[in-house]
């Protein structure tokens, strides 16, 4: 069989918001102190392919692997497939193992949306404290958050090397995303950010000659 390729989409919704910090080497006083992640073109916020992809791996690690593991390269075979590892192939065990995922970086989608709404910027300055438990003294800070109600383009290219391992395979990108749906995405989780929901999940061949079906039944399961 020829190598096929599915393209497995998704639009990402916030629930609240979320940050994913850009370069902060110089805040003038009075600005924002925790820059998001942009766009260098459009401006507008991004969710960055590596943070969606580490993010998922930690998670189903910490769901599928039996023992801790010391390297990402000792996670469970099913994890290893998927995202890789940079030993353990071949019969000595030191060539590297190619992912089966690519993650996108995923593009604010619903500009449009948001303006007739009402909202004046696609991001808010979230004013927060931390306070000296010797001294009393607080530290102000301004942390910037892409606004809830922000919905993202979501793309992962998914390489079909073994149709055999195609169901595994799909049921753990299934669970990595509903993972990320009960964690958080981005910084700050424990205090409220990053709530996250995939919306009409589906899945295409986009090369090859690979029947996509099944693989919409499990997503849409």
């Amino acid at each position: 069989m020829m190598l096929s390729k599915v393209q497995l989409t998704a639009t990402i919704k916030l629930d609240s918001g979320l940050h994913i910090g850009g370069s902060d080497t110089f805040a003038a006083i009075g600005a924002v102190d925790l820059s998001v992640v942009k766009d260098p073109l459009t401006n507008l916020p991004v969710l960055p392919g590596t943070s969606l992809k580490g993010k998922m791996r930690s998670l189903l690690a910490k769901a599928y692997n039996e023992h801790i593991a010391k390297t990402p390269n000792d996670d469970d075979e099913r994890i290893v497939r998927l995202f890789g590892a940079t030993n353990g192939g071949g019969e000595d065990g030191d060539l590297p193992i190619q992912a089966r995922l690519i993650f996108r970086d995923s593009i604010l989608s619903n500009t449009t949306e948001l303006m007739e709404s009402g909202v004046e910027s696609y991001t808010e300055a979230k004013f927060e404290n931390t306070i000296d438990r010797v001294t009393a003294v607080a530290h102000p800070r301004q942390i910037e958050r892409v606004i809830r109600g922000s919905e993202f383009e979501f793309e992962l290219i998914y390489d079909v090397v073994n149709p055999n391992e195609v169901a595994e395979d799909i049921q753990t990108i299934k669970d990595g995303l509903k993972l990320l749906e009960l964690d958080y995405l981005g910084g700050s989780g424990s205090r409220g950010y990053g709530k996250v929901h995939f919306e009409d999940p589906k899945a295409v061949t986009v090369f090859g000659d690979f029947d996509a079906s099944g693989i919409n039944e499990v997503l849409g399961e």
